[in-house]
This record gives C-alpha cells, sequence and structure tokens, in this order.
C-alpha cells in the first residue's frame, strides 16, 4: 500500500477542517478534571464536543437512520462513542472516532486507488492529433476531428484515434488494448485502433470513429459501467449486512442487559473490570460489517481492471463471478475454432470442360458471388474473392431481393430468375440436383470441406467446395480449458465432415453440426438442464443468438468492433481465443480472495467479540481489530490488480 499517498488523501478530506479541531478539545476535556470542574460539567462538555470530534461519523449515522431508515457503521460507531463518553470512558471515544476516520478514509483511498487504474487506459490514446490538410499540419484537439479526416502517426507516437492506414507501413503495438505480446504488421487499408502504439515508420491515418465512439471510449465506458454492476456475492453481503447489523445490536442490548438482571452482575464499570455496558459496546464495535462491505466491491473492480488491462473486458462483476463455475464452454466453429478466412479449394460446373478455369466454371462463381455479393458470412466472402480471382467479381450486378434462408443458405432475383446459393440439403430438399453433383458434393464434405451448391433460376449449374482452417493455438487453448475441469464442445452449421476434421484436429470433446440457429439455441437449453452455467464462444456478428442465448456469451475481435463490443458479456478484445483460460483462472483467483475475505472477517470478529464478553478488550482495542481486519481484506482484494495467470 502506498503509505505516502494515503496521507495525502488523507490530508485532503474536506471534513478535516472540523474534526481536527473537535479532536483537540475532546482531548483537552481530558485534563479538565484537574482544574478542579465538576464531573457532571465535564461530561456534559463532552457530550457537547463529540458530534464535532466524530462529525463524519454522526453525520452520516443521522442521514443513514432518519433519512434512509438503515442501521449501518457509522449508526453503530455513533452509539459506542456516546455510550463511551456516558460510562466515563472519554478517552476511548476519542481513539474511536480518530480510528474510524483513518478507517473510512482508508476505504475511500482504496476505492479510488483501484478505479483509478482504469484512467490509465483514457491516458493511453492523446488528447490532440496532428491533423494533415492541403494547407499543412497542425495540432488539433481530438473532438474536432471528424470521420474521413486525414492525421498523421509518427514514429514511437500512440493513435489517438480509430481508423485507417492510406499512406506508409509500420508495426503497432496493440497490446495495451488487446493483450497480444506481438507487433502487427500495418499497411495501407488496415486498421489501427486508438491507444495502440505506432513502430518505426510513419503511418498517415484516415479517421473512422469520432472522438467518443473509439475503441479506448468504448473500453472505459464498458468497464466503468461493469464496475456499477454488481455481482451476485455483492448483493449477497449487502442483504447479509442489511440483516446482520440489526443482530449485532440486538446481541449487545443483550450482553448488556441478561448478565446484570438475571445474574446481578455490574453494568458499570469498577476497578476490578469492565462492566457489561463497556463490553457490550466492545461487541457492537467488533461487529461493524466495514471489513465486509469494503472488500467484495474493491476485490472486484480489481479484478474487473486487471481484465481490461489483458484485453478482457467483463460487462458486469457477475459474469467476472459466474465464469468461475463453468462447467461447459460451447464453440461456433467458423471465425471461432478456425481463422474465419475460408478459401474455394474446388469449383465444378455440371457443364464443366476439365480446364482449369473452363467458362461454366467461371459462370457457376459468377452466379454465386452476385448472390453472395452483399454477405458477410466467412463464405460468402471465399465465393466473392474467387470471383475476383477469375475475373467475373462483376459479370452480373447483385443479386435483388436477397433472402436468406436460415442457416442453409440464401436466394435473390438474377437476371429475372429466382437463383439460389446453399448447402446439400437445402438443395435436395427444394432442387433437381443432378446425381453427379450430389456425389461429388458428399465427397468432398467427407474429406472436410463445405460445399454450397448453386441453382441459376432454371437449373443446379455445379457446386464450390471451401475449406477453412483452424487457429494457430487454439489446440493449446482448449487443452488448458480442459486442466481447468471445463468441458469443450463445438457447435456449429456446417456439415459433420468439417465438424469431424476440425474437432479431429483441436481434440474438442463434443461435436453437433448441421444446426440451423435454432437448434443452436436447443442445445445451449440441454447443457444447462445438464451442466448448469454454460459459456458460448462466437465471434460475435453472426452468433448473436446463441450468446444471448448462455448463461454468459464470450465474443471475439471486440477490438475496433463496435458491433462486438455490443453483442456479448464477455469481450475478448484480441481475435483470437488466447485470453480465455486467463479470464477463466481470474474469475476463479478473484472468487477465492472474496471467500478468504469473509472467512477472515467473521472468524477474527467472532474471536473477538469472545473476548469483549470476557471483559478482555477495552473499546479502542475493538475498533482497532475491526479496522484490522477491513485494511488486510482490502490488501488482500487488491491482490486481483496483479493477478498472473500462472501463479494463481
Amino acid at each position: 500500500m502506498d503509505f505516502k499517498g494515503f496521507w495525502r488523501y488523507f490530508l485532503r478530506m474536506p471534513d478535516l477542517k472540523i474534526i481536527v479541531p473537535g479532536w483537540i478539545l475532546l482531548l483537552a476535556t481530558l485534563f479538565l478534571n484537574r482544574l478542579g470542574i465538576s464531573q457532571t460539567t465535564v461530561l456534559i462538555l463532552q457530550f457537547l464536543v463529540l458530534p464535532v470530534a466524530g462529525w463524519m461519523v454522526f453525520r452520516n449515522g443521522a442521514i443513514s437512520l432518519f433519512k434512509e431508515h438503515n442501521l449501518n457503521m457509522n449508526v453503530l460507531m455513533s452509539v459506542a462513542s456516546i455510550g463511551a463518553v456516558a460510562i466515563g470512558e472519554a478517552h476511548e471515544a476519542l481513539i474511536m472516532v480518530i480510528l474510524f476516520t483513518l478507517s473510512e478514509a482508508l476505504e475511500g483511498y482504496t476505492n479510488d486507488h483501484a478505479r483509478s487504474i482504469l484512467t490509465e487506459f483514457a491516458d493511453l490514446a492523446p488528447h490532440e492529433a496532428l491533423l494533415t490538410t492541403p494547407g499543412g499540419d497542425r495540432l488539433v484537439p481530438i473532438e474536432e476531428l471528424k470521420v474521413d479526416d486525414r492525421i498523421l502517426v509518427r514514429a514511437g507516437e500512440r493513435f489517438p484515434m480509430d481508423g485507417i492506414v492510406v499512406r506508409g507501413s509500420s508495426e503497432v503495438n496493440q497490446a495495451p488494448i488487446t493483450g497480444e505480446s506481438r507487433l502487427v504488421p500495418k499497411t495501407v487499408g488496415d486498421e489501427v485502433l486508438s491507444g495502440s502504439v505506432n513502430g518505426q515508420g510513419v503511418l498517415e491515418v484516415r479517421v473512422s470513429h469520432l472522438a467518443a465512439d473509439t475503441t479506448i471510449q468504448r473500453i472505459i465506458t464498458m468497464v466503468t459501467e461493469a464496475q456499477e454492476n454488481k455481482a451476485r456475492q455483492e448483493k449477497y453481503i449487502d442483504r447479509f449486512a442489511a440483516v446482520y447489523t440489526p443482530i449485532v445490536i440486538g446481541v449487545s442490548i443483550l450482553v448488556a442487559l441478561i448478565p446484570t438482571l438475571v445474574f446481578k452482575q455490574s453494568f458499570w464499570n469498577t476497578s476490578e473490570s469492565y462492566g457489561w455496558f463497556h463490553r457490550a459496546l466492545s461487541v457492537l464495535m467488533v461487529g461493524c460489517p466495514c471489513a465486509l462491505i469494503i472488500s467484495t466491491p474493491i476485490t472486484m473492480v480489481s479484478g474487473l481492471t486487471r481484465a481490461a488491462r489483458a484485453g478482457v473486458i467483463f460487462k458486469g462483476g457477475i459474469f467476472l463471478e459466474s465464469l468461475s463455475s463453468s462447467k461447459v464452454m460451447a464453440f461456433d466453429k467458423t471465425g471461432t475454432l478456425t481463422l474465419g478466412k475460408p478459401s474455394v479449394t474446388k469449383v465444378q460446373a455440371t457443364d464443366c470442360k476439365g480446364e482449369k478455369f473452363c467458362e461454366p466454371c467461371n459462370d457457376l462463381v459468377a452466379v454465386a458471388s452476385s448472390l453472395e455479393a452483399h454477405s458477410t458470412h466467412p463464405l460468402g466472402n471465399a465465393v466473392t474473392q474467387e470471383a475476383l480471382a477469375r475475373g467475373v467479381l462483376n459479370r452480373y450486378p447483385a443479386a435483388e431481393g436477397l433472402q436468406v434462408i436460415e442457416g442453409r443458405g440464401q436466394q435473390g432475383m438474377l437476371n429475372g430468375k429466382l437463383a439460389t446459393v446453399g448447402s446439400l440439403p437445402l438443395f435436395l430438399a427444394e432442387h433437381q440436383t443432378p446425381e453427379e453433383i450430389i456425389l461429388a458434393s458428399q465427397a468432398a464434405e467427407r474429406d472436410g470441406q463445405t460445399t454450397m451448391l448453386v441453382c441459376d433460376g432454371e437449373r443446379v449449374i455445379g457446386y464450390l467446395a471451401v475449406q477453412d482452417e483452424p487457429r494457430a493455438g487454439t489446440k493449446e487453448v482448449l487443452e488448458k480449458l480442459k486442466a481447468e475441469g471445463i468441458r469443450t464442445i463445438m457447435l456449429t452449421g456446417d456439415n459433420p465432415g468439417v465438424a469431424e476434421r476440425v474437432a479431429g484436429e483441436l481434440g474438442l470433446d463434443q461435436i453437433f453440426a448441421g444446426l440451423l440457429p435454432a437448434d443452436k439455441l436447443a442445445k445451449l437449453n440441454e447443457f444447462k438442464q445438464e451442466y448448469g452455467l454454460v459459456v458460448m464462444v462466437g465471434d460475435g456478428i453472426n452468433d448473436s443468438p446463441a450468446l444471448a442465448q448462455a448463461d454468459i456469451g464470450v465474443a471475439m475481435g471486440g477490438a475496433g468492433n463496435a458491433q462486438v463490443l455490443e453483442t456479448a458479456d464477455v469481450v475478448l478484445m484480441n481475435d483470437d481465443l488466447s485470453r480465455l483460460p486467463f479470464a477463466v483462472r481470474l474469475s476463479r483467483h478473484v472468487n477465492r480472495l472474496i471467500r478468504q475475505n469473509v472467512i477472515v472477517s467473521l472468524g477474527v470478529k467472532i474471536l473477538v467479540a469472545l473476548a469483549a464478553m470476557a471483559g478482555l478488550t477495552p473499546l479502542w482495542v475493538a475498533v482497532f481489530a475491526d479496522i484490522g481486519i477491513s485494511l488486510i481484506v482490502t490488501l488482500n482484494g487488491l491482490r486481483a490488480l496483479r493477478f498472473e495467470a500462472d501463479s494463481a
């Protein structure tokens, strides 16, 4: 802990100008008896000075009791300090209010410290940018930049805005945003993210988002909102404290009354021992739930901030907490387990002439590309790239009236006819498909390829085979998840041959292929019944229904992608799965810290309360014990900020 930082924070507290004179006055009353002033007068003065010395405590206690109708730690402290003065222990009341003020300052400081780390993200992006205009270059505030403005980013500088490179090439460090350690090559046409660091080259960048919509700003907004969303454990602690505090007051009253009324023991302090009223006040003090109340949110804030530093954005503490209990993770295939950049491996028209780029095959690709002209699906992009390579991309205009046949293909009007591109099951159900095309498609699918058949509106004219490759490092990620006791399952709309090939390479536990979107949702519901909490991992673009259906939806590739950032409960900013095992282990680490804090807090409180009832503790010791516990659990919660996956 930074004690110098805490001391500076304490000295800046606005109420310090009131309470310090109150401390001095209350201290002075302890010596008035020596001046011959009567005990009654001294007691009256102490009662008058006490609310000033404990100004923060009494003010917050009064607000809680009379306005919010709530019994909190400030109410307990107010009652205890008044009781201490009443039994002639004003020096203990003084020590209590001083210690409690320090405790309140500690709580404020640690909360501010945990949250202030978030401002590191805001500082990642410069507040000014070098705007390039025909009249010359000039520095302008980033708020003045508009979409399509050109800015210049020199070697070693941070990118102030999201944008597209229009001139130059370089290598960029995206670790502050995505958590990836390697440098990423950037050249003309590539996207760059605000907050990332330019390497050795000079880049001219076309601004793609306004300052309020940059990746950095969206991260700050989401993490801030996440910190405001309480996890289940935080809500449980709040409910527990609401019940716990009245119980502590009730127990304290019983401690004061039962021994004196039933067993005729001393209510007030004697020269030999503490009276039962004093002991009851000690129980009241040590029973204060502040350690429980402050430790859980600080731990959650620390965990959320640590995750954001590593490129993992949780939309709330509830998801950071829940991820630790996951037993099964379902994965989409295309774009998640695979690269999402499939390429056409074979084109076969029904009238194929056997040449490499025969005209019937070229026309088949041209028709398919017309139907896929506006598609964002990776398979559609593969068709477009093949048409571009064959020089037939614009042979036909984009099909009109395009309709998606959910999970199976799409169709639209081409040359006045209803053309279709889609899967083999779709064509078997709705088209007269030549036997040789059926057999060839089935053979390609058995080899682990995805096939798309094409109808030009009159007849089936052939098929295309497409293949996608698994992402590098995905097998190791899945092995780490299995080591954490998590079952890995693939849910894909692709054919069983492709699914089995990918699953075999990656070592998935179970696969379900040929699923329509509704089938995926049904499978997720089945998993919930069988395993409990279910996590769905997808690319966030085509998997929105499944991500929403799962208990926790994890989307990949959030860096620079507003749709992905808004879709899921957890976002992996880097476009791969490498941070998923880290997120799981961080979640479990945070939950362990919270459990440790609860056990330590309650255990120490019970021991000190027993000592207090035995008459072994003055009031200030009970307060000091409570503050000590608060400090210990707070520092323990802040350990989440330093979490490393290998150290968990």
